[in-house]
């Protein structure tokens, strides 16, 4: 049974009873990170229940006794929160070694859920990206896609989300300190408009809006401005991409503009990938 440590005693792996949490970046751009240093009120008592051991982006330190950390990490570590996609053949390697060193794994964010933005990618030629951007193309590493955590490692839970929102990662944290599922729900973004008594953009403006294949999670933020949805928190489980598509359409968007709206934080989820064939159809319905 594991015992507190003594008066003047640092606590250290050997003494320290708590689960210890690693938190790793590959694709990104830390924002999701970021969420769990942005729980503030509910960041000390985290910190009581768990070891942060390895955060680069809080510390370049790991473990009681301080040593530098490395990108690989000591480990083992209990929970594993992973942000960002694999980019490089180098990261790729990376998640393996963090999978084995992680009693559970959880991906948190567009990126490392779906691709992120960056696998806008994974549509065209990545040689052209390179030439366009870098002055000197041929000192850039990098695959021809952008893909998810879960294409190359077993992963435990995955979090949505660009960013994830505070209350859903505090709820998967707790939900592995307790060992039960987390009770992240389902719902597309319609329920929490419906919530918060936000009159629906569409139905009032013909505002174009992806809050019903949206999962839920962002507290309909957009629409309770009088924005329609854009998608950051990626499909719902069973969307009905058919009946978006056409809603779009008798909103005025083209063809082009179905397929644009759907290729941002979540372009590559596998959800959307019926959306170009949707759309055209949709195009050709209409000149009929």
């Amino acid at each position: 049974m594991a015992t507190e440590p003594g008066p003047g005693t640092a606590p250290g792996p050997a003494t320290d009873p708590r689960p210890t949490l690693a938190v790793w970046k590959f694709a990104s751009c830390d924002g999701c990170q970021l969420t769990l240093l942005d729980c503030e009120d509910e960041l000390l008592a985290l910190a009581a229940r768990v070891r942060i051991d390895h955060f680069l982006e809080m510390t370049p330190a790991e473990g009681a006794d301080g040593e530098r950390a490395s990108s690989y990490g000591r480990g083992p570590y209990d929970l594993s929160l992973v942000e960002g996609s694999i980019t490089t053949a180098e990261d790729a390697e990376r998640i393996q070694h963090v999978r084995r060193i992680s009693r559970c794994l959880v991906t948190i964010g567009a990126c490392a859920t779906a691709g992120g933005i960056q696998a806008l990618r994974n549509f065209a030629d990545v040689e052209d990206f390179l030439a366009a951007v870098y002055a000197q193309p041929e000192y850039v590493a990098t695959l021809e896609t952008s893909t998810p955590i879960s294409a190359h490692v077993p992963v435990d839970f995955e979090l949505r989300g660009c960013p994830i929102d505070r209350r859903q990662l505090l709820e998967v944290v707790t939900a592995h300190l307790a060992g039960r599922k987390p009770r992240i729900p389902g719902h597309s973004v319609c329920y929490e408009c419906k919530r918060r008594g936000t009159t629906c953009v569409t139905v009032a403006h013909g505002t174009p809006c992806l809050g019903p294949v949206t999962h839920a999670g962002c507290g309909a933020i957009c629409p309770a401005y009088g924005r329609g949805c854009y998608g950051c928190f990626g499909p719902t489980s069973r969307p009905n991409l058919r009946s978006m598509v056409a809603q779009l359409r008798h909103d005025g968007m083209s063809e082009q503009d179905i397929q644009r709206v759907f290729h941002t934080f979540n372009a590559a989820s596998p959800e959307h990938a019926p959306v170009p064939d949707l759309a055209a159809e949709e195009q050709d319905s209409s000149r009929a």
